[in-house]
């Protein structure tokens, strides 16, 4: 294959930047280097490539920690001018600019822009091509760092690295002589693979390529010629390529034998290393309701389980190991595990530069995920709280396993360890991704079967469950435990053989206990049992000689300047010996805040150079179990809210990105928490609520500090959408109390950053918008309605569907405002807002309608909204008359259409809200009647309940007779909600039943309703209709009458009394009809209301109203 060309990409000499100002001294030190290697040109000469070497060595070299002023275009600038002065001919400059390549984008945590990776890709391509086998694998490590993250932007090379005879397929081919470069192009792939929010993904055709080349990994032995520990990096990389398949590049398992044989070999490596279990799996498993063998090597009966525990290795075995290949595999392991393809957040943190809004327990990585855009991840789909930091190596020297430590049997153990987790989470992908009617008839292989009495017990996650000594297995265990409705203690016991590992000396094992803690708190939170668990003294079950875990301090030890003690000092603050409010939020406080103790400097080298804190997986762990703790136990996390606002404030004043998004999080989860507490369904007492004056404290905090910084980063679009959703937590009591500047803030900065170009940012400042023009200081406000109405039309024509999504909702909340303007006793601002707005919007609305149906659900809100809105005013005008008809059938077409269900719901609401409006000319108009039919047809067929419960809901609005139309129109709705009535019962979906009785109760009030409107004209087809189906109609009305209204989802339920007072007035009303003479219909029917009205009072025991009733 040609080799590519460099030379036409090369970028032409581009204008440097000016010298920044007040940078720190390593920054300075960077720049005065690349100043000297800018300076030279492509030459040959011998001293010339020793002034080269040089200049790579001490680049090399520098110590370089995170904020040290470098920015990253300027290392990309550097790495082109780098490669500019290497000719290809020269081996040793191409293996020490690939080092450099390799070390600087790990080091200093920089992702190359779409500007200088072309050129950077073209000549790392060509040197593995023309450079000699030696240098393969360094230059392979510079390719992984390159397409990290940049895997859509590499699409013109694909076919050159993942074609038939692609480099990296050759590379990474079982035929490959040489174990390392093997396994360093796996990682290559893996990261190619690695999908960015708000990207394309991966081809399907190459997503499939590097599936298949990733099994074929994962089923083959380990060569003869491959050590122990390269092995487990090669295992490692191939399961991280599947699961960034699984879930960035969302690919389906719709084959069988594709899915049957990564179930095999997933359920073979998550028992890998584990003493005393040799699995043996077919090549496929196949669905089955029956166990499956899987043969294990029987475990020698005189063998103790502590025996079997240990490892074999002795140091006889120690001392053969080659020393090149122990060199190799320990420095392979930073980038194996760790800087450069590390897809979690506990680890340093990159992936966090691109994640969505999403957010599950522990796992912000792009790998894991969701969907909805608020805290939604959201809050959509839940991530295992493991996924995070079972592909993060937390350290990156080799002082991790010295001698003292373990040495090679411990570095072992930890391979075998993190083999284990990489499988588990690729597993929890697995299930993910496929339909669980699919995966239950592979239940067998995985979940315990009971043999027969005398046969082997199966091997399955159980048998794991117990022998994996990782917390993070027991972390999955207990997110997926009903520990609800399980006896108590159980999670008590799991806590407590927890506790003491929280200051064990090996980070990784400190940070899967913070993983599992976080999974306590989180499951079916809040649980009385971790309520108590939570409260004990903050010393209990840490007391540790080994302690690497800062020591538990007092609340403001770490304050530069405290400006007086907060509430929560206060509560603590008391003689030693008192109780701490929660132990675990001053544990994680000081897990982040705190400077890390020389005892941990061994095994957290892991920790950015010249950091003074924790390493970084340990803080982002500990403020994610902050922010668990903060969703499920509030009451407690609000003592230290002032606390936590500082130790957010200093997060997000960081230069590491992950650690402000993980800031940003936290605070929002704080924001949330304090919404729920003035909700007006709270159950949280008025004087056990946070006061509102130190919520407005809490806010002036953060937006006074380095939160208005984080919404305006543009270089982080992740943690700008981050920064929107925490602003959108603002406590709406509270935002109006922040000083105007402030609040002024707030606005300009949504407004502004909704024409941002990236569609993370757009969704989530679209949604913030909607939350904010529901504030009721804000609502009232002309001009920012008028803004942010603009704002979100705009917003609805984007290409991206999620950010169309958003402002649709956003779009449903500001029509929601409208609507209560409309109720207040000042008319101003109906007159003031917009005619030409509203036509924009009831255009823009119609056009929403026609979208796929998360925005479609929205839009047909609006829609009824709009057209409730409308003033006589409006309606006169000629102008509107053809956006009013278009709106209509908009919403009549979405009616009857066969979509999602919530969509028609609503569409059926909004028809309803449609008849409301007064104005309109219900009974008259062209649409009148295909409006009623569209609704008859739901509350007759609809298969769901409760669409058909709204469609009867709003069939009985109209508060008078004419808005129904002819007496042949009202005839269609009385039969059709009579034969509603009939067919209550019928579906073949069972849990449709619950909703019966809902159904029934909202037709009886509807047919009550109709009747007392009917006008002497409709009483022969509402004889008739009685005459065939009156006991059917009798016994379910007097049901409702006995009953009430029972709870549905059309407003809260009658009592008794009103539910009989609402017979009396059709009764009434039928007596004041002045019917022809020798007609029996108003008679018949008067007598089936009598009789109804005399069934209830004969049954309740109280018959002395009827007969005056009925004399009159």
């Amino acid at each position: 294959m040609a080799a590519v060309q460099v030379a036409d990409s090369l970028p032409s000499g581009q204008p440097r930047e000016a010298p920044r100002e007040a940078i720190p001294e390593r920054g300075n030190a960077f720049r005065r280097l690349s100043a000297r290697l800018c300076a030279l040109r492509p030459d040959e000469s011998s001293s010339a490539r020793t002034e080269i070497h040089l200049l790579f060595d001490q680049l090399i070299s520098e110590n370089y920690s995170e904020g040290s002023g470098v920015a990253p275009e300027d290392v990309s600038a550097l790495l082109v001018q780098a490669c500019r002065l290497v000719p290809l001919n020269q081996n040793h400059l191409v293996s020490k600019v690939s080092q450099l390549i390799h070390h600087l984008l790990n080091r200093l945590q920089v992702i190359v822009d779409e500007q200088h990776l072309d050129f950077l890709l073209a000549y790392t391509i060509s040197a593995i091509h023309q450079c000699s086998s030696w240098t393969h694998m360094e230059i392979l490590q510079a390719l992984a760092a390159l397409v990290y993250c940049n895997g859509s932007k590499c699409q013109k090379y694909l076919p050159e690295l993942l074609g038939k005879t692609g480099l990296l397929m050759k590379l990474s081919d079982l035929a490959q002589s040489d174990p390392e470069v093997r396994r360093v192009a796996v990682h290559c792939m893996a990261n190619l693979c690695l999908s960015v929010p708000g990207q394309p993904y991966l081809e399907e055709p190459y997503q499939n390529i590097c599936f298949q080349a990733f099994l074929t990994i994962l089923q083959s032995p380990k060569s003869s010629d491959m050590d122990d520990i390269t092995f487990c990096m090669l295992l490692q990389n191939a399961l991280k390529g599947i699961q960034s398949l699984l879930n960035g590049g969302r690919m389906k398992l719709t084959q069988t034998d594709e899915l049957g044989a990564l179930l095999a070999v997933l359920k073979k490596f998550m028992f890998h290393g584990l003493p005393g279990l040799n699995i043996e799996m077919p090549t496929v498993l196949y669905p089955t309701p029956l166990p499956q063998y899987d043969g294990r090597t029987p475990i020698k009966p005189q063998q103790s389980e502590s025996s079997a525990s240990r490892p074999t290795l002795n140091k006889k075995k120690k001392s053969k190991v080659k020393p090149k290949k122990i060199q190799q595999g320990e420095e392979e392991e930073k980038e194996s595990s760790g800087e450069i393809e590390a897809a979690s957040v506990t680890g340093t943190g990159r992936v966090n530069l691109h994640e969505g809004n999403t957010w599950s327990p522990s796992s912000l990585g792009v790998q894991s995920l969701p969907l909805d855009g608020s805290g939604a991840a959201g809050k959509d789909g839940v991530s295992s709280p493991f996924s995070s930091s079972s592909w993060k190596r937390v350290s990156s020297s080799e002082s991790d396993y010295s001698d003292a430590e373990g040495g090679m049997q411990s570095k072992m153990r930890s391979y075998q360890a993190k083999v284990r987790q990489g499988a588990l989470v690729c597993f929890l992908s697995t299930i993910k991704s496929i339909e669980k009617k699919v995966l239950y008839g592979y239940w067998s292989a995985f979940i315990p079967d009971t043999p027969e009495l005398g046969s082997p017990q199966s091997v399955s996650l159980m048998t794991l469950t117990l022998k994996d000594p990782s917390p993070k297995c027991l972390a999955n265990l207990v997110s997926n435990a009903p520990y609800n409705r399980l006896k108590l203690s159980l999670l008590t016991k799991v806590w407590n053989q927890i506790k003491p590992y929280i200051r064990h000396k090996d980070v990784n094992v400190r940070v899967s206990s913070l993983t599992l803690l976080g999974a306590i708190v989180s499951t079916h939170a809040p649980l009385p049992e971790v309520q108590l668990l939570l409260q004990q003294p903050c010393s209990s079950g840490l007391g540790n000689s080994n302690s690497a875990t800062p020591h538990l301090s007092p609340p403001d030890w770490w304050k530069k300047a405290p400006a007086g003690p907060s509430l929560e000092e206060r509560s603590v603050s008391s003689p030693e010996g008192s109780s701490e409010p929660c132990w675990l939020i001053r544990l994680c406080i000081s897990i982040v805040v705190l400077p890390k103790e020389d005892s941990c400097s061994g095994s957290d080298a892991g920790s950015a150079a010249g950091s003074a804190y924790e390493p970084s997986p340990m803080r982002l762990e500990a403020l994610q179990v902050l922010a668990l703790l903060a969703r499920g136990y509030f009451s407690m996390t609000q003592a230290y809210l002032m606390e936590l606002g500082e130790v957010i404030c200093k997060c997000m004043g960081e230069a590491d990105p992950s650690i402000q998004l993980h800031g940003a999080k936290l605070l929002e989860e704080l924001g949330t928490g304090l919404i729920q507490q003035y909700k007006p369904d709270s159950t949280v007492a008025a004087d056990q609520r946070v006061p509102v004056f130190l919520v407005v404290m809490f806010w002036t905090m953060m937006l006074n500090g380095p939160l208005p910084r984080a919404l305006q980063n543009s270089e982080h679009p992740t943690l700008q959408a981050s920064a929107c959703d925490a602003l959108s937590s603002i406590l709406p009591e509270a935002f109006s109390s922040l000083p105007n500047d402030r609040q002024i803030l707030c606005i300009t900065v949504l407004l502004g950053l909704n024409d941002s170009k990236n569609r993370l940012v757009k969704a989530a400042t679209s949604r913030a918008l909607g939350v904010y023009v529901l504030f009721p200081c804000l609502r009232q406000d002309v001009i920012f309605v008028a803004d942010t109405a603009n704002a979100i039309l705009m917003s609805l024509e984007d290409k991206s569907l999620n950010v169309r999504a958003k402002a649709a909702w956003s779009l449903g909340n500001l029509t929601d405002t409208l609507i209560v303007n409309m109720e207040t006793p000042d008319p101003s601002f109906q007159e003031e807002f917009s005619g030409l707005l509203l036509l924009k919007m009831l255009r823009s609305a119609i056009e929403a309608s026609k979208d796929k149906d998360k925005v479609k659900s929205n839009a047909v809100r609006a829609l009824g909204n709009l057209l409730h809105f409308l003033q006589p005013s409006h309606i006169e005008k000629p102008t509107f008359a053809e956006i009013i008809e278009e709106s209509i059938q908009a919403l009549i077409s979405t009616v009857l259409t066969e979509a999602a269900m919530k969509v028609r719901w609503n569409a059926c609401y909004a028809m309803g809200n449609v008849f409301t409006n007064p104005a309109l000319p219900l009974g008259t108009a062209p649409w009148t009647s295909q409006a009623y039919s569209a609704l008859t047809s739901v509350v007759t067929s609809c298969k769901n309940f409760k669409v058909r419960i709204r469609s009867a809901a709003a069939l009985s609005v109209p508060g008078k007779r004419e808005q129904y139309g002819s007496v042949e129109q009202y005839a269609r709705i009385w039969n059709a909600l009579v034969t509603a009535l009939q067919k209550s019962e019928d579906t073949i979906d069972f849990l449709e039943f619950k909703y019966c009785a809902s159904l029934r109760t909202q037709i009886c009030q509807a047919l009550i309703h109709l009747l007392s409107l009917a006008s002497a004209s409709d009483l022969p087809c509402i004889k008739e209709i009685l005459e065939l189906n009156g006991n059917m109609v009798q016994s379910y009305i007097v049901q409702f009458l006995k009953s009430g209204a029972e709870g549905d989802d059309t407003g809260a339920p009658h009592s008794p009394q009103e539910t009989d007072q609402m017979v009396r007035m059709a009764l009434k009303h039928m007596g004041s009809i002045q019917a022809p003479a020798g007609d029996t219909a108003r008679r018949t029917i008067m007598g089936f209301l009598e009789e109804i009205l005399a069934i209830c009072f004969e049954s309740s025991g109280s018959q002395g109203a009827l007969p005056g009733l009925m004399n009159q």
